[in-house]
């Protein structure tokens, strides 16, 4: 495995479905201290109606707020469509995340539009993103699977990969937004995506709804993923898929890369510091392991 990239998504993703919300300068200290940490790139929120997902209502005074500071990492945003990807814009967003889910019933549940129209829509979006000077991340969402509709045919998912790729869009998250995924499937859809364009840059997207999500990362790793989305605790889940789960806990990811020497750079106590002060803000333990049972300290011979 080459050097891979931790994309936190655990201010986005993490607290999208929570029934309570988060205030601002909660927010603000947990996605400073995370992007201090030594991760790569931080998901601040998404560009969505606040009445319709009020946890993410504040995401626009978020970004107004961290963009001045030059955070250490790169912060990126969700946008579901062309006014999402305005908001974005307008607020200075450096790396846009959009994305067409492979299941019909999640497409129409999530955006209201069916997946042609949606991936029409997002690649359009998608490019006026990148003429305006911005770095842009497309994704397949239930690429492994669908609570609703169960397996997915495989060529409907490279069928919009490739149409992705056609329109010049190579970096491409594979997202396990039900968490069906194995890691055999993992492995083999980041090899062809790899075989359509050796240039792609593959971000994983892993749940953890049925205990393989951490297998599934690293198949998706061994297999050439350049990054990999988890957030802080575990936690997470799509509002609009069938069995909302957690995604793979950053720190458990990180530990379990620095005990073979690699991430060295990312202060995994600081990661678990967070961590541990999401979980007392929700008052619950939290899906993660490693902030629970603490790392297992590893030396590594020079």
């Amino acid at each position: 495995m080459s050097h891979i990239l931790i994309h936190e998504v655990g201010p986005r993703d993490g607290l999208q479905a929570e029934a309570t919300v988060v205030p601002t300068d909660v927010k603000l200290d947990w996605i400073r201290r995370v992007a201090a940490s030594g991760v790569d790139i931080v998901q601040v929120g998404s560009f969505v109606r606040g009445d319709k997902m009020p946890q993410m209502a504040d995401t626009d005074e978020l970004f107004r707020i961290l963009v001045k500071e030059s955070p250490r990492a790169l912060l990126s945003g969700l946008v579901l469509n062309e006014k999402g990807l305005e908001r974005a814009l307008d607020v200075g967003v450096p790396l846009i995340c959009m994305g067409v889910s492979a299941s019909e019933t999640h497409s129409r549940k999530n955006t209201g539009m069916g997946t042609e129209d949606a991936t029409r829509r997002i690649i359009a979006t998608a490019l006026e993103g990148k003429k305006a000077g911005r770095k842009v991340q497309v994704s397949v969402q239930s690429a492994f699977g669908c609570g609703f509709e169960g397996a997915i045919p495989e060529e409907r998912v490279m069928g919009i990969v490739a149409a992705y790729l056609e329109a010049g869009l190579t970096s491409i998250s594979l997202a396990d937004t039900a968490g069906h995924a194995h890691p055999a499937q993992v492995r083999r859809y980041v090899q062809k995506v790899l075989e359509l364009n050796p240039s792609a840059e593959i971000t994983a997207h892993i749940h953890d709804t049925y205990g393989l999500g951490m297998a599934s990362v690293y198949a998706a790793m061994e297999a050439g993923a350049r990054a990999i989305e988890t957030s802080f605790g575990g936690l997470g889940g799509c509002p609009f898929t069938k069995v909302a789960a957690g995604n793979v806990a950053t720190e458990d990811l990180v530990h379990g890369l620095q005990r073979t020497g690699q991430r060295l750079d990312i202060d995994l106590p600081a990661l678990i510091g967070v961590t541990k002060d999401v979980a007392r803000h929700f008052d619950r333990d939290l899906p993660g392991c490693v902030y629970k049972t603490g790392p297992i300290v590893t030396k590594v011979m020079a």
